[in-house]
């Protein structure tokens, strides 16, 4: 059974701090959908990961090209990923089920600490998927390095 880890971003934006999230996934050997709800922002993502750091690559396709299935990491605003995900990362308020995460190994939610709407919805979705009884974390920048603020475990069966 999977969790849900929610990323509160105040400090530094989502094309930052998406590719080190997607570097410890690749780590642990996991394939990764990254799941938008803007095709649009989603091709700028793939622009932005294409980029890259200096130091690193992220392998990955946009949604929609002949080898999807293939891909490590897929930019989809799509809930079915044909890469089979063990971890789906939401952006920009992509909805996520309660039988997602006990089906992946990971999703995260990464939210924008200083959009007011986001940080709401991410609310809603720590109320809907805890209250399913997902064991969920919330995570936040706000002292200049990522800590725990808050736990709740999985419900038992």
């Amino acid at each position: 059974m999977g969790a849900a880890y929610f990323y509160h971003l105040t400090r530094k934006p989502l094309q930052e701090t998406l590719p080190v999230l997607l570097e410890k996934a690749r780590g642990a050997g996991w394939r990764i959908a990254v799941r938008g709800t803007d095709p649009d922002r989603l091709a700028w993502l793939d622009d932005v990961l294409w980029l890259g750091g200096e130091t690193s690559f992220l392998p990955h396709g946009l949604a929609g090209g002949a080898h999807d299935a293939l891909q490590p990491i897929l930019l989809t605003a799509s809930a079915e990923a044909p890469n089979l995900p063990s971890c789906v990362m939401s952006v920009d308020g992509a909805g996520v089920s309660a039988e997602e995460v006990s089906r992946l190994e990971r999703v995260c939610i990464l939210f924008d600490g200083t959009d007011p709407q986001a940080v709401q919805q991410a609310r809603g979705q720590w109320k809907a998927l805890t209250g399913a009884g997902c064991a969920a974390q919330y995570w936040s920048e706000e002292s200049g390095r990522w800590e725990k603020k808050a736990e709740s475990d999985a419900a038992p069966a």
